[in-house]
Formats: C-alpha cells, structure tokens, sequence
C-alpha cells in the first residue's frame, strides 16, 4: 500500500556527486529562482523543491545536495550526514531519478557509489551527463552507459539536451489525479491593519477585487477569492482569504470583534498563512499575537515583509531585519521570510511559489525508519533528562498526521519529558528534514521496553 502512495507522486528529483550541475539544471527546467530567505541556525539540509511545468505537463522537482559519501556511511559531520538524509528521502520520494553526472570529467568512484544507491532503491533512472557544451564533448557521454542507466548528453549551461532527458522522464510519471487539479488551496491572509494584505492580494490577482484603502480597519470581514495559476488540468487553485487588520484594542466595537474573529476562524481553517508585516515600522507586539494564534493553530506558514521598497530606500538590508525579526519572534525561527512590495511588485510572483513549498511542507510524509534515526541519532547527542530518579527513555516514534505534522513517541514516562528537551527534538527534526514553516507536533504515550 505504502508503495502505490509514494508512485503516486509526480515527482523527479536531480541526484549526483557535487559539483556536477545539479542546480544549474534545476534552475534551467524550472526557469526560476525562489528567493525565499531563510537564517535559521542549523539547517544542514540542501534540498530544494519546485513545482513546475515542462511542454504543458505539471510535476515536482527536487535538487539535492552532492553525495559525498562512500557506501551511504555517515562522517559524523552534521553538514554531510544532513545533506545525504535529504539524498535519500528525496530518491524515496520520487517516481523518477535523473542522475546527473560531470562529462568531462569521466566516469568517478562517486558516480559508481551513486548508481548503486540508485540501483538499490529500484526507482526509475535516467542519466544525464552534464557540461557537454558541444558535439566534440558529447562523444564522451557512451562512457557512462557502464553505470546501467540510459544517457543522455546536456549542457545546463548552454540549454543543450534538456527535452532529451526531461521528456522521456515526465513519460515515466504516474497521470494526473483529475479530481484533486480543482481542489482549491485555502490561504488567509493576515496581519496587522495597513500592513497591505489587500493590496498583496491586487497584486497577486492583477486587479482589485479587494478593497484598499489608507484607513485602518477597511476589510471587516474575511474576503474569500479564487485564484488560479496556469490552465486546464495543469492549473493549480486557491482560495485567497484576505482578513481583517487585527489590532490591539480592549474597547473595539462589536464590528472589529466580529471581524477578529472571523479572521481567527480564516486562519483555523487555513492550508497556508501569509503573515503580512510592514517593513518601514518592523515587528510590533500586535505581530507577535498574531503568530501566537497562527501557532496556536498550527497551521503552516512564512512571513511577508511588505513596502520593502521603501525600506530599501531607507537604507535597510534584508539581513539587518531579518536579524531583527528573528529576534523579536524568536519562536517563529522555523517560518521562511519573503522581502516584497505589493505597490511596485518586487518578488510577488516567488510568493506564490512559497505558498507552494509551505504547503508541501505541512504534508511531509517521514518514513519510519528515517524518522527513528534521527531521533536515535539526537538521543546520542543529548541524553535525555533524568526525573526523580530515573531517565527518560525513547523507544519508537512513528508519524500519526499532517498538517500539522504529528509524530507519536513511546516512551517510559511522558512525565519525564521536559519542554526544553521536546524543542531539542523538534530542531533535531528540523535539521535533517528542514520542514520549513511546517509547525511539528511530538506526542508522548507510555510504552514499556517489552511491549
């Protein structure tokens, strides 16, 4: 069962030893850059996803971080050992492999360990040899038919080959599923009042179905818009729900209180949160109530930092309030942040694209095995605490849930569980799985050793 689940993805991931061009082709098939920016501390992973579109056809693409490794060991540097967990969960998440490989520099003891790891996971593969800038290059693609895979000459540089290798993979994909194309995406839209949440959504819809206006408190209610990116069954659907600006006020008219409510309840029932913050004033006290209730609810989420047009004028850097914010916000250190401007459209197409990665994030599926190693793995690092005597003990975890991700650990005692070390884990996760914007819940349930 859990096999036909995991052919079911329309998904191809780029694989290799580093410094191949791995990410050189990922940015020439999918033909764009996401320019989500990211400092949390830690995160050792290099895996990239992007949903795109090639001749009219719809997957996922996955760039992943050079294996470096001999025989799948791990070196005991975080960095290395993450990246080739990413390696792994990404080959397990594919339908379709292309192994991408360095022409000129023939075939090497890397690429070999890679085919076997390849050959090993069963998937389908096709082998790309990369930098074959011209005819007299290509010739010396026939060399790595030793590998067992069917090769193909590309040049991600000069746009070489590229149809010749993709086509034949998207082939390989499982069909579209027809009844989930117009399942619309829900996305609230939130923040506080004049933080431009409507003037976001105009932008994003190239008109103004939403009302904007200088006047805080114009959006009472919670607007609900379709929106929809590409055409036919290739297109993907989602409800843009632009809410009410929430404000801090202990004496608001019933008006405003229905209209925080109804934007507490657009946020409950939200796939994705856009959590819409002013650049030129920064984070305020109102912002961090309002990714309080978007934890309380955990629903997936990222940060956008708007009128960065004129914070730039300024002088502002992204660094600087990047820095700034993650200090004030301390526990949103997992939550992408994307620097845009609805007024002049700075970086508003990339949002769209992280709402994608976000919402894919929330679903993450982690195989129990890979899942059991990494907690192993960080109960090596840290030993956990000792309560009253005895030491907790961590004896199996297994994934119960999505959106939000819920993964149940058996334990000794649950009571010996304390919340610095539960966030310990949650890092631990972070770090080899990355789960951006992806809130984690661990949930403890008493198991003995025997059982």
């Amino acid at each position: 069962m859990k096999e036909n689940q995991e052919a079911s993805k329309r998904v191809i991931a780029i694989v290799g030893r580093p410094n191949v061009g791995k990410s050189a082709l990922f940015n020439r098939i999918v033909r764009k850059r996401i320019a989500i920016v990211h400092e949390q501390s830690g995160v050792t992973r290099d895996r990239l996803c992007c949903e795109t579109l090639w001749n009219d056809k719809r997957f996922e693409l996955i760039d992943t971080g050079g294996v470096g490794m001999m025989d799948g060991s791990m070196t005991g540097n975080s960095i290395e050992d993450g990246t080739r967990r990413q390696v792994d969960l990404a080959i397990q998440d594919a339908a379709v492999v292309l192994f991408i490989v360095d022409i000129t520099a023939g075939v090497t003891p890397l690429d070999e360990e890679v085919a076997r790891l390849l050959h090993q996971s069963g998937k389908t593969v096709f082998l790309g040899a990369n930098k074959a800038d011209n005819e007299k290059t290509e010739e010396q693609a026939a060399e790595f038919e030793s590998l067992g895979f069917p090769v193909v000459p590309v040049s991600a540089l000069h746009n070489r080959g590229i149809g010749e290798l993709l086509e034949p993979a998207i082939k390989k994909l499982p069909a579209i599923e027809k009844e989930a194309t117009g399942v619309p995406l829900k996305v609230a839209v939130v923040g506080r009042p004049n933080a431009g949440k409507s003037s976001y959504i105009n932008r994003l819809l190239r008109s103004d179905r939403v009302i904007v206006s200088e006047v805080p408190g114009t959006t009472r209610d919670s607007v609900e818009v379709p929106f929809v990116v590409g055409h036919g069954e290739q297109a993907r659907h989602y409800t843009l729900i632009d809410t009410a600006g929430m404000r801090k006020s202990r004496k608001s008219p019933a008006v405003e209180k229905f209209s925080i409510i109804r934007a507490e309840k657009s946020i409950k029932e939200a796939d994705v949160v856009v959590l819409v913050m002013d650049a030129t004033e920064g984070p305020k006290s109102q912002d961090k109530k309002i990714a309080s209730m978007i934890m309380e609810y955990n629903r997936g989420c990222f940060i956008l930092v708007n009128k960065w047009d004129i914070a730039q004028e300024q002088g502002v850097t992204q660094r600087q309030y990047g820095k700034a914010l993650r200090e004030a916000l301390p526990f949103l250190d997992f939550i992408p942040i994307i620097f845009a401007s609805a007024q002049s459209g700075y970086n508003i197409r990339n949002t769209v694209e992280a709402i994608d990665y976000v919402s894919d994030q929330v679903q993450t599926t982690l195989t129990t095995g890979l899942l059991n190693r990494v907690i192993q793995e960080a109960v090596q690092r840290v030993a956990p605490p000792v309560v009253d005597g005895r030491r907790l003990k961590i004896y199996y975890a297994t994934q119960i849930g999505v959106k939000p991700i819920a993964i149940r650990l058996f334990v000794n005692s649950p009571k010996r569980v304390k919340p610095a070390y539960k966030s310990y884990l949650v890092k631990s996760l972070r770090t080899a799985f990355g789960l951006e914007g992806a809130p984690v819940l661990l949930l403890f349930k008493a198991h003995s050793s025997k059982q």
